[in-house]
């Protein structure tokens, strides 16, 4: 009676792909005393001993043959095994009522024709029996802790297929009432709950006395197995592993306690089974490879010789910095010249209104606002030199408010990627600034805000002609930044041949405008443009006269 319990009788899930009915159970219950007799034996050895010597326990065993004290049996699954009530019932032709009856009064008069059945507490209730969707009260006596299963332990363990003739919604539920704050369980059940129907097998036990088997109140349930057609096992309690085994105790008067362990005694798979079924499962595997080969095609798919295929996937991720609240972009695609798109591409898009959340010292709005482009360049050979212009991204940020009216927050522009690969992007934005009270009253109580007329103005305006452009005396606020995340793609038949042909992999790069390195070779221009303009700058600053002692220096040094 000292010895240390096994508390844990949830259920446990196990996955096989081999059949369940290769599954076999061993199941061995053993008496360990009587309660009442254990009370009484302490108590008279209180008495009796005055010295305090220890108590031997293991003379507390039952008085009874050790036939009746313990039994073992291996169960396989869906394995009928009948109890002593169930062969007396079933003695009798008149008491079978159904088809399964008479089928069960065969098989037990062909059992008394025999050596009789070869259990005998121990048997079962199979998925065919009336008894297994009956909920088995007061019979479950293994004693456990109290606990529930979490919400997701009770749906996990039949997860698979949703079935085909469920109701998805409840019939009581009006149409006009989509959202239900109070569902009950079954509701749950049967509207969320992905399950798939499972048989069940029961292993009781007759803990009556040796005088007393064969009622039905002395039943108790052992073990429960459930399985589904997709190879789900679910038993419970769980195989003892090596554990102490489970305590079961009776009720009534005479309490008495039993040991319970369960152990897996499934024959294992032979080697040459378990290759037989690899090869098995690599001929599967194979055949389904060629056939969604088959369906793809071997042709990759290329674009026309000497032109680009340029497709980008992004999202705008999130927007900060900017002075109201309920944000949302307008944006649209400008192609420069030798660039075209498919008739059906979407060349603009707004994303959705989006509230903003403190995060540090910023107020972020976070989109998270997919687009998809894709633009094709043609090469010209008129203009083999010259640098390509890559398409340009214009967005202009928005807010709206209360009474659904909008302001302009900031414009901003994006050029597209010259290199393939992934980007993070962050573009700060601007909008034009009327000074004055009356115009910052307007923006605060009815909206509305000075507006660009063409959005492309705020990089290199498309009607734009001449060699400078001025924007002397044009008023502007810094205001927030947009960040972008951007995968963008390559393709073209001069990769291939280039690849193939090393030697001319540079030509080639450049007749098709460079990507990569006429990339770097337009970022390394606008720099010099840059540099060039502040040393501009910087010689309009210095005197005359040193200027003049600088070119004759300059003049000197040359001769």
């Amino acid at each position: 009676m000292a010895d240390c319990w096994n508390t844990d009788t949830g259920e446990a899930v196990y996955r096989s792909r081999d059949a369940v009915k290769n599954l076999k159970v061993k199941v061995r219950i053993e008496r360990v005393t009587s309660t009442a007799a254990l009370s009484q034996h302490l108590q008279q050895e209180v008495f009796s001993q005055q010295g305090g010597g220890a108590i031997e326990l293991e003379t507390l065993t039952s008085q009874s043959q050790m036939g009746d004290n313990e039994e073992e049996l291996v169960v396989g699954w869906q394995e009928k095994l009948f109890s002593q009530y169930e062969m007396e019932l079933f003695q009798s032709e008149g008491a079978c009522q159904t088809p399964l009856d008479r089928q069960y009064h065969t098989e037990v008069k062909a059992l008394n024709r025999a050596k009789g059945r070869r259990n005998h507490r121990i048997f079962t209730y199979t998925d065919h029996d009336r008894y297994t969707n009956w909920k088995l009260h007061s019979t479950d006596l293994l004693t456990t802790t109290k606990s529930s299963p979490t919400f997701l332990a009770e749906r996990m363990a039949s997860v698979r297929h949703r079935r085909q003739d469920r109701r998805t919604m409840d019939s009581s539920i009006p149409k006009s009432k989509i959202i239900n704050w109070e569902p009950t369980e079954e509701f749950v059940k049967n509207s969320h709950v992905v399950n798939n129907a499972m048989q069940t097998m029961h292993i009781m036990a007759d803990l009556g006395s040796p005088g007393r088997l064969g009622q039905k109140e002395n039943e108790c349930l052992l073990v429960t197995i459930r399985s589904d057609c997709s190879g789900t096992v679910v038993i419970k309690p769980d195989f003892n592993k090596g554990k102490e085994p489970y305590r079961i105790v009776t009720e009534g008067e005479k309490r008495e306690v039993w040991r319970l362990t369960v152990e897996n005694v499934s024959a294992p798979m032979k080697t040459e089974e378990k290759d037989r079924e690899q090869n098995m499962y690599k001929d599967l595997y194979v055949r389904h490879k060629e056939y969604l080969n088959s369906l793809v095609g071997h042709d990759f798919e290329m674009p026309p010789v000497g032109i680009l295929r340029y497709l980008m996937n992004g999202d705008i991720v999130s927007a900060k910095g900017f002075e109201y609240d309920n944000l949302y972009i307008h944006f649209f695609m400008e192609l420069p010249n030798n660039w075209s798109s498919l008739p059906f591409q979407s060349l603009s898009g707004v994303t959705q209104t989006c509230r903003t959340k403190t995060l540090g010292k910023e107020n972020v709005a976070f989109f998270s606002f997919p687009f998809s482009f894709e633009a094709f360049y043609m090469c010209e050979k008129e203009s083999e030199e010259s640098i390509p212009q890559w398409p340009v991204l214009y967005f202009k940020v928005l807010s709206l408010d209360s009474w659904q009216r909008y302001r302009t927050e900031g414009y901003g522009y994006l050029l597209f990627p010259a290199i393939p690969g992934k980007h993070i992007l962050t573009c700060h934005t601007w909008r034009p600034l009327q000074k004055g009270t009356v115009s910052a009253l307007r923006r605060f109580f009815i909206g509305g805000s000075p507006e660009l007329e063409d959005p492309s103005y705020v990089r290199i305006p498309g009607t734009f002609k001449g060699d400078r452009l001025s924007r002397f005396g044009f008023c502007t606020e810094t205001t927030g930044s947009v960040t972008f995340n951007l995968h963008c793609i390559q393709q073209a038949r001069a990769f291939v041949d280039a690849n193939m042909l090393k030697k001319r992999r540079q030509k080639v790069f450049d007749q098709l405008g460079g990507f990569s390195q006429q990339g770097a070779v337009c970022t390394i221009l606008e720099a010099f443009q840059r540099a060039r303009k502040r040393m501009e700058e910087a010689r309009e600053s210095l005197p005359r006269d040193l200027i003049t002692s600088t070119s004759q220096l300059q003049t000197e040094s040359s001769a």
